[in-house]
């Protein structure tokens, strides 16, 4: 690090530029002379000159991060450009510079290592504790090394200079065992210390990237030298690491490092070399000794990974399973794990079989678990940890025999296995399987993800699931699923468990694959994981299959199968079937065939020291072992037995085939005894002496006693174990056991010989442990001669039953307890299925708003006619009765204000969302708008009161109740909602607000609407058609119109029932806002209350009207089925209607029923004359008229009154076809009306009625002002039809009325017999008349002469003609055609959207919003949570779901793409109905991803918006404060 010299002004300008940590506009001064080609050159050299003061700079600087941005930001324009690169390098000496500042920034962070021998170790390493790793301060420096070593100029020079490499290797093995974990034993950790993101990290940015950017340069085999020369300094760090930290053969127990840069680097170059470079291996590597040290660390982390897996570092808390997780982790994994694992691979092929064995089940510390005794003692592991180490140990095994990662696989065979575990495990969206595939770090290097074969090989291996919808609502994104023939023929568990971050994966991978099989037939029962076919081994790695044939194998299979068949403790299913997988691939990759005569002579002499004769696994399966010498405690079972009373040969061959007896002399006279360790120690003993001379012989301790913990070990005596099995005879047990059934096996081949000449049979590809053993058995046979005859010897000898063990009473109790809690067990698991079902089909009624026949269990009995009283079941008591004055009961409802039938338009195309200044949506032609100026103009004509009865409000903010349907006593919910409110738990709702969850089916609810105490017997009467005449109906409902508070309840005595009916009105008034119900002139006059009640039944007949589609014509009942609460709201608002009397004089039933007298009298009067006749709205009178009546009411005063309703309808729809007309065909009507007037059906022809419509209303100035739009052709049929159309909203709404207060089914028809369906459903076609000559007139029933009461409503217009000619066609009824409502149309592309929005500004502050949203319902731009336009403490979104949506707003947020939600004081995210072309959200546009519209999804949010559904379907509402 030399002084800087300073000598021109640019090097002076950089240093303070550097000095004052780069100020922005220095840097882009600096920066925007580069074009010159001069001054790029001059200003390179300058930068690497002050490069160590940049260094020392960032260090102190306390915004490193923006300066680390800066400098970056500046060098990555100059070292991008490989020829400037690579003349710094060669004149500035660039790369020297850059690892000279890389390792001194280094050096001021490092401390004593204390991996191994913590006292005398000489080895440094960083301190990821330290601001410098903590924040990432070192990523500048490094990125830029990493740009320049992408230069293949570059690269060169630095693998080819030594003194580099030296100096590089050096900085790495800094990072060598750095972040140790030292497993807690006794306390847990008070601290958790999170340094290992850091450490991963480090690793992964300053050492990996720079690695995978060298190895991409040594790609072809000019460039072996450069690999010998990493390979060699490697190999020199590491003696040094070694030497530094003392270590001899043993690994310091309870100790591990994730962190060895220096095995990885030799581990990638060695793969390299002799997958791209064609080197020989054996040329680069070391020798044994240093295998043996290099495989101990790697060796050393899989075995902590089990342990970590079996809950033995728990005392250090979670951050051990993060490293354990990240250090498997995708963008971990091919630079951490995949490399120890090849490393491990390299050593085992090249190191003694038999050493490399016991040293794995030494490190897993399950030696002492292979034993033959029934009993063993584990000094160095719980016995609880026992079975999951071994499954660990037994895994690696299987790992590290089948991984072909660097073995032999080209890079699409990886890409596609790796695609194919991830499938496998889960279904998975495109962005998250491109983020799992593990790609080189180095984006510059090798596999880009994206690229062409990556989208091919997903196409290869997946199927694409479209994005759907789940009934609750959730919603999928567009998946990845694997193939059918994936399933079938590619799914490798070992992979798999590879690559699993999670174990449940695994686990969900075979629950998949267990799926797979059921569906397509192949196996019904629980399937072991299949056994997969390997890629072939690369020649250099043919070592490995040593592994697979080697004694101390054997003798660990041979062990744990006898285990399993005898039933020891400790051993699982995955234990057998792991043991099984490594028996198959031993078979699988036997060396070359042996020849059956191979144990004559030769054969003998080998088997005096050890249980079997040769290595092959092929022969030894069939070599049977009779005595076996155990070192067992005192206390087990094997101490009492006798040894056998000879144990020379004779006495034990008689029982074998006679060629056996060559064999049976040696291995009889003395029982086998095994030790692992010991034969590690001399294997290892023998490798070090051939190694290094005597003398230095002395030196080494024997590191391995120190930890055996005294009087720990028990006494151990020895028992010889009588076995006489072979692995193949085992085999064969097994299958009994696992069948359970004797002689289960029968060697196929017997009956089909064919079976050993094409042994790939489909039928074993897929099955459980059975199948397992009999794929073994089969490709045992395939292999050799001797073995199928030893497999049908064994076979013919019937196998004695298993003993039974004699079950001494205290084993009989447990086995007892144990049955006892078996069947306890399973009665538990029957009640909660039984449960769940019964939740289920209760959810299903409940969550499905579509369809019409759910049965709901509370099922009110209206079956039943005999029953007088409705029965209900309370859902919190469970007791069933009737609702009682005194204890009433009431339907779970949710009120909610809605604007949605405000929002229909009367043209059938949807407005679109604008996205151009010129596209405004006005709200002018909406119902609300309208309806709004009706009313106004109505009131200055009119007097008030007869105004607010002539119309219906609730098109905006009107309250619509629904229910899920099911009952509660209205004092357990009182006593329920005090419950709720003691319950600390944060709800999603607030308590205090009124709001609850449906006890049973836990549906959002805020009231409950008492059920009136009512009898059904009715209902059959109602049924009865009666006799009466018209005149004498029409008289009787006036009389009981004048009978006011006559209703059955009286209201005098206050019961808890009209109490109950109070407070529900209280809530109903409530829900909405004030300016919702109040429309009249005088504030609080009663006659508001009166039009919000009606209005109230209208909104909810109206809405259901909506959600079947706008018309009857799909008959059946009500939507909601058992769900409607149309009855009880109906008896609620009956009970407050009546309190008000209506004035008789002003009753309108009489101008609809009496000639009036007298004419004049009311122009005398100074105020406003009331509302004509005409002008009334008469579904509004409709519902003055049912709801003003005593309840309950009789069907005949009902088809009664809408008799009488229907001739003003009538009327009102020939005054507005007369208006239609143009003034010579109303002259033409008015002729042929008056010449057929006096014909007897006079009274039902529409022709002689509009005549007369016609002449009565051209007395006032009706017709005189100028034209106005005409029909275009008058013809009768056209003229029908018209009148019909204009009578159909009201029939509709009628027959919905008609359907919930008397019941009965409505028909379903086609859209053409609607009118005629309907009119004679409610009684208005006296009998059904042929169709072709069905006229609307027919229907009429005047109760008094037509003539009359037309001529008297007409001239009550043809009054106010006189007074205001202008207004007279503006205010009759016109004929209404609502569309359905709809939500805003969207555009195809979201760019559109997003190009218009994100900078558009806000109409009210006049800025660009932060967040910016627009309403999906009436397209208003919106500021979300901008303080900017707050009123009275609402921020802008809330307050427009206010004035919009009467409290429930959409908007979608441009800069996210989300949707959002809110309803009253809660709000929750919807989801993104906005997706890429692979059916993903890209929610936040964080991936920056094309996005298209989703139909489907839009679709479903105008139908939860349409059907007020979002409370129950959406499950995520949080408080939003009116901050949004």
């Amino acid at each position: 690090m030399d002084v800087l010299k300073h000598k021109c002004f640019l090097e002076e300008l950089l240093f303070w530029t550097i000095k004052y940590e780069f100020p922005q506009k220095m840097v882009t001064f600096l920066l925007n002379m580069l074009p010159d080609q001069d001054y790029k050159i001059a200003f390179t050299k300058t930068f690497v000159q002050h490069y160590a003061f940049i260094m020392k700079t960032l260090k102190k600087s306390h915004e490193s991060d923006t300066m680390s941005n800066r400098i970056v930001h500046i060098s990555v324009q100059l070292f991008s450009n490989e020829e400037l690169a690579r003349q710094v390098t060669e004149e500035c000496q660039l790369l020297d510079i850059m690892v000279t500042v890389l390792l001194y920034m280094m050096e001021s962070c490092l401390i004593k290592s204390e991996l191994q021998d913590e006292e005398n170790s000489l080895h440094v390493v960083v301190n990821c504790g330290e601001a410098l790793l903590k924040n990432n301060t070192y990523w500048p420096l490094v990125s830029d090394f990493i740009n320049i070593l992408s230069h293949q100029s570059v690269a060169k020079k630095f693998l080819e200079d030594h003194g580099l490499l030296v100096t590089w290797m050096n900085f790495v093995s800094f990072f060598q065992g750095m972040n140790l974990n030292k497993r807690e034993l006794n306390e847990h950790v008070e601290f958790e210390s999170q340094t290992y993101y850091a450490a991963f990290a480090a690793e992964l940015e300053a050492c990996a990237q720079p690695m995978w950017g060298l190895l991409s340069h040594c790609k072809v085999r000019e460039t072996q030298e450069y690999t010998r020369n990493v390979v060699r300094y490697c190999l020199e760090a590491l003696q040094d690491w070694f030497d530094a930290i003392n270590f001899v053969d043993e690994p310091a127990p309870n100790q591990v490092t994730f962190h060895l840069p220096l095995h990885r680097y030799f581990a990638m170059f060695l793969s390299k070399a002799v997958k791209c470079q064609e080197l020989d291996l054996d040329t680069i590597l070391p020798d044994q000794e240093m295998l043996m040290k290099l495989m101990i660390h790697p060796l050393q982390i899989q075995a902590s990974l089990s342990e970590i897996h079996s809950n033995m570092w728990v005392r250090n808390g979670l951050q051990i399973k993060g490293q354990a997780m990240t250090y498997v982790q995708s963008h971990f994994c091919n630079s951490m794990i995949d490399p120890d694992i090849y490393l491990l691979q390299v050593c085992a092929s090249r190191l003694d079989p038999d050493y490399f064995i016991s040293s794995v089940f030494e490190r897993f510390k399950v030696v002492d678990l292979l034993t033959m005794a029934s009993q063993h003692q584990n000094t160095v592991l719980d016995s609880e940890h026992e079975r999951s180490m071994l499954e660990g140990a037994l895994t690696f095994l299987v790992l590290l025999l089948s991984l072909r990662l660097h073995l032999g696989m080209t890079d699409d065979e990886i890409l596609r296995a790796e695609m194919v575990a991830q499938l496998c495990m889960n279904d998975r969206t495109h962005s998250s399987l491109l983020d799992l595939i593990p790609e080189n770090p180095n984006p510059k290097s090798g596999i880009i993800p994206g690229s062409l074969s990556f989208e091919s090989v997903l196409s290869a291996v997946a199927d694409f699931k479209a994005p759907v919808f789940e009934p609750g609502g959730s919603m999928q994104q567009g998946m990845y699923t694997p193939k059918a023939e994936v399933w079938d023929k590619e799914f490798d568990p070992v992979m798999v468990i590879l690559r699993t971050v999670y174990r449940r994966d695994v686990q969900s991978a075979m629950d998949r694959y267990t799926a797979f099989l059921k569906q397509s037939g192949k196996f019904p029962g629980n399937p072991w994981p299949p056994y997969k076919k390997r890629t072939p081994l690369h020649p250099s790695y043919k070592g490995l299959v040593k592994l697979l044939h080697c004694k101390t194998l054997h003798i660990v299979l041979f062990t744990l199968l006898y285990k399993i068949l005898m039933d020891h403790q400790n051993l699982s299913e995955h234990v057998l079937c792991m043991v099984l997988y490594l028996i198959e691939l031993g078979l699988e990759n036997s060396p070359e065939q042996e020849s059956d005569e191979e144990e004559s002579a030769g054969g003998q002499e080998r088997c005096h020291d050890s249980w079997f004769p040769g290595s092959n696994l092929v022969s030894n399966m069939r070599h049977f072992i009779n005595y076996v010498r155990v070192r067992v405690p005192e206390t087990a079972p094997e101490v009492k037995r006798e040894p056998p009373a000879s144990t020379s040969s004779d006495g034990l061959a008689s029982s074998q085939s006679s060629r056996r007896k060559s064999l049976q002399r040696e291995n009889s006279g003395t029982a086998q005894v095994f030790s692992l360790v010991a034969e590690r120690r001399k294997k290892f003993q023998e490798i070090i002496n051939r190694n290094t001379s005597e003398a230095n012989q002395v030196v080494r301790p024997k590191t391995s006693m120190k930890w055996s913990a005294p009087g720990a070990t028990p006494q151990l005596t020895t028992a010889i174990l009588e076995v006489k099995e072979s692995i193949l005879s085992l085999l064969i047990k097994l299958h009994h056991k696992l069948s359970g059934k004797q002689n289960s096996y029968y060697p196929p081949w017997l009956d089909d010989v064919d079976v050993l000449i094409h042994p790939e049979i489909p039928r074993y590809s897929h099955g459980d442990g059975m199948t397992a053993v009999e794929r073994i058995l089969l490709k045992a046979a395939v292999q050799s001669r001797l073995n199928k005859r030893i497999i049908e010897e064994i076979c013919r000898k019937v196998t004695p039953p298993v003993p039974p063990k004699k079950i001494s009473s205290a084993e009989k109790k447990t086995l007892d307890k144990e049955e006892r809690r078996q069947k306890a067990r399973e009665r538990q698991q029957k009640l909660l299925a039984e449960f769940a079902s019964r939740q289920k089909s209760f959810m299903e009624t409940a969550m499905d708003v579509e369809s019409p026949d759910a049965d709901i269990a509370m099922e009110v009995a209206t079956s039943e006619q005999h029953v007088s009283e409705a029965i209900y079941d309370c859902v919190i008591c469970g007791q069933s009765g009737p609702s009682t004055e005194d204890r009433p009961t009431g339907l779970v409802v949710l009120l909610q204000a809605s604007s949605v039938l405000g929002q229909c338009r009367n043209s059938t195309e949807p407005k679109k969302l604008p996205t151009t200044e010129e596209e405004q949506i006005y709200p002018w032609d909406t119902c609300a708008a309208l309806h709004d100026v009706r009313l106004t103009t109505l009131q200055r004509y009119f007097k008030d009161s007869s105004c607010l009865q002539a119309v219906s409000i609730g098109w905006e903010g009107g309250v619509y109740v629904q229910t899920c349907g099911h009952t509660l006593h209205i004092d357990c919910h009182k006593s329920y909602m005090e419950s709720l409110r003691n319950d600390q738990v944060l709800q999603g709702f607030s308590v205090d607000k009124g709001e609850f969850t449906c006890p049973l089916c836990r549906q959002f609810a805020n009231s409950v609407l008492p059920c009136y105490p009512g009898n059904n017997v009715e209902r059959s009467l109602w049924q009865s058609h009666s006799n009466k005449c018209m005149q004498d109906l029409v008289q009787e409902v006036e009389d009981l119109q004048e009978q006011l508070g006559t209703f059955p309840v009286s209201i005098s005595s206050e019961t808890n029932l009209s109490k109950e009916m109070e407070s529900v009105m209280k809530d109903i008034k409530s829900t909405t806002q004030k300016k919702y119900t109040d429309y009249s002139k005088s504030p609080g006059s009663p006659d508001n209350d009166f039009l919000f009640m009606y209005s109230v039944a209208r909104t909810n007949l109206e809405l259901e009207l909506v959600h079947r589609g706008g018309n009857l014509c799909s008959g059946g009942a009500s939507t909601a089925g058992k769900r409607s609460c149309l009855n009880q709201l109906f008896h609620v608002l009956a009970m407050h209607m009546r309190l008000y009397s209506i004035d008789s004089a002003y009753n309108p039933w009489r101008k609809l029923t009496q000639p009036t007298q007298d004419q004049n009298s009311e122009l005398v009067s100074e105020e406003l004359p009331e509302v004509p006749v005409l002008y009334r709205d008469v579904s509004s009178l409709l519902l003055i008229q049912i709801l003003t009546m005593p309840q309950p009411l009789h069907k005949e005063h009902f088809t009664c009154i809408i008799k009488v309703l229907f001739t003003l309808l009538y009327t009102q729809a020939l005054a507005a076809l007369s208006v239609k007309c143009s003034a010579e065909d109303r002259m033409a009507w008015k002729e042929s009306g008056a010449l057929k007037k006096n014909t007897s059906s006079g009274e039902k022809s529409w022709e002689v009625l509009l005549g007369h419509v016609i002449s009565e209303l051209s007395k006032g100035k009706i017709y005189e002002e100028g034209e106005t739009e005409e029909l275009t052709v008058v013809n009768p049929d056209s003229v029908e039809c018209y009148l019909q159309q204009f009578c159909l909203p009201f029939l509709r709404i009628t027959s919905l009325l008609q359907h919930h207060l008397f019941g009965g089914d409505l028909p379903s028809c086609q859209e053409d017999e609607e009118f005629t369906v309907l009119a004679s459903c409610l009684g208005l076609l006296p009998s059904f008349q042929s169709a072709h000559q069905f006229t609307s007139a027919s229907c009429l029933d005047w109760p008094v002469p037509a003539f009359d009461m037309i001529s008297q409503w007409c001239s009550e217009l043809a009054s106010f003609a006189d007074r205001h000619p202008d207004q007279v066609k503006a205010l009759l009824i016109q004929e209404p055609k609502w569309d359905l409502p709809r939500l805003l149309q969207l555009p195809e592309n979201y760019n559109t959207i997003f190009q218009y929005y994100h900078r558009k500004t806000c109409t009210v502050c006049t800025k660009v919003p932060k967040d910016p949203a627009v309403c999906l319902v009436c397209g208003t731009f919106v500021c979300l949570k901008g303080l900017c336009c707050k009123q009275q403490s609402y921020c802008e979104c809330v307050l427009h779901s206010q004035n919009c949506g009467a409290g429930t707003g959409i908007f979608l947020l441009i800069n996210a793409s989300v949707i959002i939600i809110i309803r009253g004081h809660r709000f929750c995210l919807w989801g993104s109905v906005y997706l890429d072309a692979h059916g993903e959200e890209d929610r936040d546009l964080r991936r920056g991803k094309p996005l298209y519209i989703c139909k489907e999804r839009y679709k479903v949010l105008e139908q939860q918006w349409v059907s007020h559904t979002f409370d129950h379907i959406n499950k995520r509402w949080g408080p939003h404060y009116n901050g949004l």
